[in-house]
């Protein structure tokens, strides 16, 4: 016995610790004809933020697995595509305040470059992909990552945000 206990979400409640849930978002981006583009799927049958639209390829971060590994999975997962070239953007720690859900640590990330065409891989959770001007966003899109579209827009990023507090 090592006298260290696992830490599980049990070992966290009886401790008053939260869980975080960490994730990877990919936002592809393209130049248009009046800017920047972006590349949304609208959410469909997910359970959360459904008829919203959203980063094309986004998901849970695995155990064992770094959030760039994530953003690449997702993308070939979710788009077919690979190659994708990464560049980070924030880490946003996230709540709802006062509403009971995990904690949450997002890992955004865009790319400009990759291998293949985007399309939707997964129709039961995805009814559409589209590239929109990031300065004419589709509504609604998920407000967590309009905050951090807007930030990609107006070139004001930084390295760590937050969401909820």
């Amino acid at each position: 016995m090592t006298g260290v206990e696992p830490y599980t979400e049990e070992y966290a409640a009886a401790h008053g610790r939260f869980v975080v849930v960490p994730a990877a978002y990919v936002f592809l981006l393209r130049d248009g004809a009046a800017g920047p583009e972006v590349l949304l799927q609208l959410r469909r049958n997910t359970g959360y933020m459904d008829d919203h639209w959203a980063a094309a390829a986004a998901g849970h971060v695995e155990r064992g697995e770094t959030a760039y590994d994530a953003a690449r999975r997702e993308a070939l997962e979710e788009l077919g595509i690979g190659d994708v070239d990464l560049r980070f953007v924030t880490s946003m720690q996230r709540t709802l305040h006062d509403q009971p859900i995990d904690e949450r640590i997002d890992f955004f990330f865009t790319a400009r470059s990759w291998s293949g065409v985007p399309r939707i891989m997964e129709a039961d959770k995805a009814a559409d992909l589209r590239w929109c001007p990031l300065a004419e966003l589709p509504e609604p899109v998920v407000p967590h990552e309009r905050a951090v579209l807007e930030a990609v827009r107006t070139g004001t990023a930084e390295a760590y945000s937050t969401f909820g507090f």
